[in-house]
């Protein structure tokens, strides 16, 4: 079933399209983006239940308008075809006001643009509409109830579901662009006891997808289940070098990581990334690729264009590990010269455009997991992440992970360890990556902060890797 279009920003289209006209007067370039965000979060635990709007949900509009030599921004909440000229005006003053209070801006290319008339309607199988709240919270509690069936250790099992369903629209002089689509995630986490030692795993879904991701869930409750268990008699991890073979999850963390913050471009503007100095120069092992791209794959952050009217692209960051480009907004490629790689996105209509990640993977190569854990003399096995940090400037990396399993003699032993840090040097993780595996998954079920705050939704993953690095 296709998404449909936001009521609301069909009755203001046309207004937006007026005031876009008006500013157009006035201004070398003029665009007026609409976003209407609406979902729900559903959780429920042991003795607990609850139902709330979704933590993404907006309704706001947000000009840009090009004024002596500089891009000037206002974002209101309500407009109307009668409130267009006294809208127009507010707008022509405050830039003007910003243009002459002495304040130092950034100046930047006038944009040129492409004329460009476009919609995207997103499709699901099961609609969030399909059941009511009541309805979704029973499913929630009976996968609850069901955890119970499978262990008696539990201390508490929650469940979180989230479906969103996102609209926009934008309107510029020579664009006239509408999508809606619809992605969901989802959580469990399995909390277990054994006398007054208490440890958690997590497990978490996503994509474009509705009500079908309920199943999706019930499918993975027993794992979550033992992988907790597993971890109330997992060890320290012995600090070292070792070979490892990482998941998909887990590799998508090292690529968001390792080459996602660090080739967002407005980094390369700032002089903030160290990967600026690296373009067609070999990063990784001849057999990386990585990608990123609204348009690389059908994901939570899959979209036709971007919150600066950008539609999106499939980039290659590494082709057989060599740097070919960076990801960038519509700003950062005009400072730079570059082509815009329909990345600019904001955490709402009241936030800036940064360049940020979308669909970030390492491509699957010819490997099978079975061998390249055969491959293994003494390592670690690792599929679940905790967290994960970045340094651009100078290549650091640190990853946490919820846990691993040794690796002895080509065999996986049984022995846990948790938790599990890597860190080290990026080009050096990526270089000692020598096999892939044909297996491909992304996972979304999160969010992605531009350092601590202007937080977006992106998705992670790609194949198994064995590669050689630094744990502790």
């Amino acid at each position: 079933m296709n998404a449909e279009m936001s009521a609301f920003l069909k009755l203001k289209k046309p207004a937006v399209k007026a005031l876009a006209d008006a500013l157009g007067k006035d201004f070398a370039y003029a665009s007026v983006l609409g976003t209407d965000v609406t979902g729900k979060t559903y959780s429920v635990r042991d003795k607990a239940a609850s139902a709330a709007d979704c933590s993404w949900a907006e309704r706001g509009f947000v000009a840009r308008v090009y004024n002596d030599g500089a891009y000037f921004e206002y974002s209101f909440n309500e407009i109307s075809e009668d409130a267009v000229p006294e809208l127009a005006r507010k707008i022509k003053s405050a830039a003007g006001a910003a243009a002459g209070s002495g304040a130092k801006a950034v100046k930047y290319p006038l944009i040129t643009e492409e004329a460009i008339v476009k919609s995207f309607l997103g499709e699901v199988k099961i609609p969030p509409g399909a059941l009511t709240s009541g309805e979704k919270i029973a499913r929630l509690k009976a996968l609850n109830a069901k955890a119970h069936e499978f262990s008696d250790m539990i201390a508490d099992f929650i469940t979180v579901a989230t479906a969103t369903h996102v609209s926009k629209i934008f309107i510029s002089g020579k664009k006239d662009l509408e999508q809606s689509y619809i992605w969901s995630e989802a959580y469990m986490v399995a909390a277990v006891r054994r006398d007054n030692l208490v440890k958690t795993s997590s497990a978490g879904f996503s994509g474009m997808k509705g009500l079908e991701i309920l199943d999706e869930m019930e499918a993975e409750i027993e794992k979550t289940l033992k992988n907790a268990t597993a971890l109330l008699d997992a060890g320290p991890m012995p600090p070292g070098e070792y070979e490892v073979v990482c998941g998909p999850q887990a590799v998508g963390i090292i690529a968001h990581e390792a080459f996602g913050h660090g080739v967002e471009m407005d980094m390369f503007v700032k002089n903030r990334a160290k990967s600026v100095e690296y373009l067609g120069k070999p990063v990784a092992s001849g057999i990386v690729t990585m990608r990123d791209g609204a348009a690389s794959a059908v994901h939570v952050s899959s979209y036709m264009f971007d919150d600066e009217g950008t539609l999106g692209t499939d980039t290659v960051i590494i082709e057989n590990g060599t740097l070919k480009t960076g990801i960038s907004d519509l700003l950062s490629a005009l400072k730079l010269g570059t082509v815009p790689t329909g990345n600019g996105k904001r955490e709402s209509f009241e936030h800036k455009a940064y360049s940020r990640m979308t669909n970030t993977f390492f491509q699957p190569g010819g490997d099978k997991l079975a061998d390249m854990i055969a491959s293994v003399k003494h390592g670690y096995f690792i599929e679940r992440t905790a967290s994960g940090m970045e340094d651009p400037k100078d290549w650091g990396i640190q990853v946490m992970f919820e846990s691993a399993e040794e690796i002895k003699d080509g065999k996986l032993t049984g022995k846990i360890v948790a938790p599990v840090i890597m860190t080290g040097y990026v080009p050096d993780l990526l270089k000692n990556i020598t096999m892939t595996s044909d297996d491909f998954e992304l996972e979304g079920a999160g969010a992605c902060g531009k350092g601590y705050k202007e937080w977006v939704k992106v998705s992670t993953g790609g194949p198994y890797i064995k590669t050689k690095a630094r744990l502790g």
